[in-house]
């Protein structure tokens, strides 16, 4: 059971860090997302930045523990992404590529929402009556 526990933990790891990265996006959908999304993308940053230990990697070195595993050596980017997704020395154009995507979509979800702001404003209270159906 501690072994699909880990499985789990790190498919729910891949999906936060693809929330942190690809996010921002989902606000110009949903903008009321984007706070949600600056909490984690803050979150991503400063676990990287800082020595501050995540919780995901926390909890599959538990269910790594469980099975009498060590904990990951170097951490789950050590571990899963460099020289396996990207080389390790790119890590700097990746993070630069990353920040640009998150900008890049927050200012996508802006002019969204201030294009929908715009329309409000122009239509009146007629847009905020929908009809049935």
């Amino acid at each position: 059971m501690a072994a699909l526990l880990a499985k789990a933990t790190v498919a729910l790891h891949i999906l936060a860090l693809l929330y942190i990265g690809l996010g921002g996006f989902l606000a110009w959908r949903w903008p009321k997302t984007v706070f949600v999304h600056v909490f984690f993308a803050a979150w991503g940053v400063a676990v990287n930045v800082f020595p501050i230990p995540c919780p995901l990697t926390a909890l599959e070195d538990y269910f790594r523990g469980l099975q009498g595993l060590g904990p990951l050596p170097g951490g789950f980017n050590e571990y899963y992404l460099y020289d396996t997704i990207f080389p390790k020395d790119m890590l700097p154009v990746v993070a630069g590529v990353a920040a640009a995507v998150l900008v890049l979509s927050y200012i996508g979800a802006y002019v969204h929402w201030r294009h929908r702001h715009e329309q409000d404003s122009d239509e009146g209270p007629a847009r905020r009556v929908r009809p049935a159906g």
